[in-house]
Parts: C-alpha cells; structure tokens; sequence
C-alpha cells in the first residue's frame, strides 16, 4: 500500500509503499476512501522519532476484523469513520470524559500512530460510526473530527430557536458550524479576517459575516444587528487575538465555547464569571459514545463542508498551503 508519512528526520512528507498491516485485538482494518488534512497535522514537533503515516480524519470501508472485534455491530463491508484514537480502554473514568484521559496506553492516529493518509489503516472497533450506503464516502472524511466537534460546539451552547450563534474563525470548522447551527434553528454571524473565507462562510448559511481587520467598527454593528450580542460565540481559531476578541460580542450571559487551541492561556476577569457576565464552556470530538448522534444529525441535514478533492502525491503541497493561510475549503485525499 501507498501511504504519506512524515519523516522528523529530514522534516518532511514522503510517499512510501509499506506493508498492508494486519488488525490486533479489537481493531478493525479500513480500506480509506477519503481522508482530510486538518490544522492538527500541522503540529510535526510533537511527533516522535521515526515513520508513521499522517492523517486524523478519514472514512472508508472495513476490509477485516479480528475475531476479538466480531459481532460488535460492524461486518466487512460496511461504510464508516473513524474516531483517531488506538489502545484505550473505552471502561475508566478517564475514557468517560475524553479519550486523552485513558489510562492505558493509547496513542493518537497520525500523531504516534499510522493514520488515514494511506491506503489502509487500522482502527479500534469502539471508534466506529456507520455511515449509509447511500452517499459519497469520501466527502465525509472531514466530519470525523472537524464535522463532529463543530456539532457538539453548536449543539453544548444551550441556545434555542431564533438565538443567535457567532462564528470567530469561519474556516473549515467555522463553515459546518454554520451549517449546524442553521439547521438547528439558530441565527448566524461569522467574523474572520480573510474575505474570502467570509464569503464561502456565507454561502454556508451565515446571515452576516464580519471582518474583523478591517472594519473598525465590527463590535457595533453586530451589536446592532443582534439587538444586543451574540448568545454564544464559538472560536474556532487558534489565535490569541481570536480569544481576546471573542467577548466582546456577545450579550450579557452569553456563552463562550472554546474550541480553537491557541498557543498560550486565555485571559478572563473572575468576577465576569461570579457575576454571571460571561459563561464558558469547551467542546472536542468527545467520546465515542456521542459520535453517532453528530453523524445521524450530519447524513440527516446533508451537512457537508466545502471540499476540494487531491491526490496522495499532492500532500506536501497540500499542508503548504494549509501553512500560508491559503486555504479556503478542507482538502480531501480521495483514494477512489
């Protein structure tokens, strides 16, 4: 099989051919269909030594299934994503909250194991989620991770119908979140600094958009425009500035919903929380246990992000232009 790799050793993405591997204890092996480059792939300092295929978000169609993962709920055959966790326990307290919690030694496709950017891989059968026969699988690759977390982000703000939902960061994330949050009932501002990610951000259901860089007088006008502020602001941007700006358009008691990761601490006054000016909560793909909702409520409403489709070899161009900010859309390796 063809699998894009990231060597530390000379910094940088090779294509090689390796082994077909074979499915452990638990583990299924997945023919990838489609498999999406997302921000997280970006973070090459945190790899260890050695090679191990790139990639956190894919979907395909299971090839083989160890005989400890039979009669789970899954067959060969079957179209579905994928969680990019390997080796947790799936029964600690820790597994309850979040996946990075378990005790075991689990390790995160990728990262420090072989993810989808190849031709196969392997994946715990409790990180599956069934997808219908019905549709093009590959489109589907970014909702496992940035499709599902920008579900939960939506669906966690506690608003109802007619609230409104602002969006700091309305690239690929922000963009599903908008659709999310329209088919939800919810009103939608998008605020960036790029027009062009605003405008694709429009046409994925934003009532208003919202340059932050270049209109002085944003704050006001969304102000004005939402009678008041945002009831919850989701940032999906890694930016400092990003988080500082954030607060400030929502109205009084309104929620932040974290979850861009930026490189240092946020900054919020206490007594905006004693005094219940501000509320703040965070969201991530979660646990297993919550993908199958996010992906029901995804195939329902044909919420899909703006993709651009490429090929194996096209991976280092790929993460370049992820790097220069010239992504507008998710790029998607197609495999067929």
């Amino acid at each position: 099989m063809r699998a894009a790799q990231w060597d530390k050793a000379h910094q940088k993405v090779v294509v090689h051919d390796i082994p077909i591997p074979e499915p452990g204890p638990g583990q299924v092996l997945m023919k990838v269909v489609g498999a999406s480059l997302c921000h997280s792939d970006l973070m090459q300092n945190l790899r260890p030594d050695g090679l191990f295929t790139l990639g956190h978000e894919g979907v395909g169609i299971i090839d083989k299934i160890h005989p400890s993962a039979e009669g789970k709920g899954f067959k060969v055959g079957d179209k579905v994503g994928a969680l990019y966790f390997n080796g947790n326990c799936y029964k600690c307290d820790g597994c309850k909250i979040h996946q990075l919690h378990c005790s075991a030694d689990w390790k995160l496709m990728g990262m420090s194991a072989d993810g989808f950017f190849g031709e196969y891989t392997l994946v715990d059968w409790q990180n599956l989620a069934h997808l219908p026969d019905s549709i093009q699988l590959n489109k589907y690759s970014p909702i496992f991770c940035a499709g599902i977390t920008a579900y939960h982000a939506v669906d966690s703000c506690e608003l109802k119908e007619g609230d409104w939902f602002a969006v700091v960061g309305c690239g690929g994330l922000g963009q599903l979140a908008a659709q999310y949050a329209k088919a939800m009932g919810f009103k939608v501002v998008g605020i960036d600094i790029n027009d062009a990610t605003l405008d694709v951000f429009k046409k994925q259901g934003g009532d208003a958009v919202f340059n932050s860089r270049s209109n002085a007088n944003y704050v006001e006008e969304l102000k004005k425009l939402t009678g008041g502020g945002a009831h919850a602001v989701a940032v999906f941007s890694d930016a400092n500035a990003a988080y500082a700006s954030a607060p400030s358009v929502l109205r009084v008691g309104g929620l932040l919903m974290c979850v861009g990761l930026p490189k240092d601490p946020i900054s919020i006054p206490v007594i905006d929380l004693c005094c219940g000016t501000i509320r703040v909560k965070g969201e991530s793909t979660s646990i297993p246990s919550r993908m199958q909702k996010a992906v029901d409520f995804t195939i329902k409403h044909n919420i899909l992000p703006e993709v651009e489709f490429r090929k194996l070899d096209e991976i280092s161009d790929m993460i370049a232009e992820m790097q220069a900010g010239k992504a507008t859309k998710r790029m998607v390796v197609a495999f067929e």
